[in-house]
């Protein structure tokens, strides 16, 4: 490593650039999982729901899971072209899988006894959802949030050669001598560490959502 690799002079003159490039990874990013999640957490309870529908679901978001990223980029680019809209259908397409297979798997944890009580309490199907199976399933779906939320953030990088990439952006310019070098560095740091706080930061509000979970746990030691 040269000693002239860390271009502090630069970042400072470019330090609005690459706050711009960090607020558009995070906006994908969010972006990304919020879809996502609107879209999947339907499926996922009516897959709950009619078990049968479950093996398409998980088959259709398990295909989507496969395709390349440069392909699938490439196969909207005729009706989105180089737009958020592409990198954000893109993106989404990614985290259906995750949060599907997680959502179903919390559902279909929540013990017999606690469903059978709540309906002998006289709860309804929906309020037996909302009240006693989406609670007890959080830990589940929150994980896949996670999951998903670490996964968008390495691939929005990918979607900077449409030009929407956020820090992605800085390492493309870094490698076409656009930017000096320390721009790629500062890209994969800036994305590791935005993954590392992302993740951090669900697992917080996990813990704080679900409180009996952790006393479980304490009790289990």
């Amino acid at each position: 490593m040269s000693p002239g690799f860390w271009n502090w002079d630069w970042m400072g003159r470019n330090a609005d650039v690459i706050g711009d490039r960090l607020l558009q990874h995070l906006i994908l990013t969010g972006l990304a999982v919020g879809i996502g999640l609107v879209i999947a957490l339907p499926l996922a309870v009516a897959a709950y729901r009619h078990p049968r529908i479950y093996p398409p679901v998980a088959w259709f978001t398990g295909l989507l899971y496969t395709i390349p990223s440069l392909a699938a980029l490439a196969m909207l680019y005729p009706l989105l072209g180089l737009s958020t809209t592409n990198a954000v259908t893109v993106l989404s397409s990614y985290t259906l899988l995750i949060l599907v297979r997680n959502t179903v798997t919390g559902l279909r944890g929540v013990p017999a006894d606690v469903k059978e009580a709540a309906r002998g309490m006289g709860y309804t199907d929906r309020q037996l959802l909302w009240k006693v199976e989406m609670p007890l399933a959080l830990p589940a779906i929150v994980a896949g949030i996670r999951i998903a939320t670490v996964t968008t953030i390495g691939l929005v990088t990918v979607t900077a050669l449409i030009g929407q990439g956020g820090l992605g952006a800085l390492m493309v310019a870094g490698f076409r001598r656009l930017f000096p070098r320390i721009a790629i560095l500062l890209g994969v740091t800036l994305s590791v560490a935005l993954a590392v706080a992302a993740d951090g930061g669900l697992l917080w509000i996990q813990r704080l959502l679900s409180p009996w979970a952790r006393r479980t746990r304490e009790r289990a030691t």
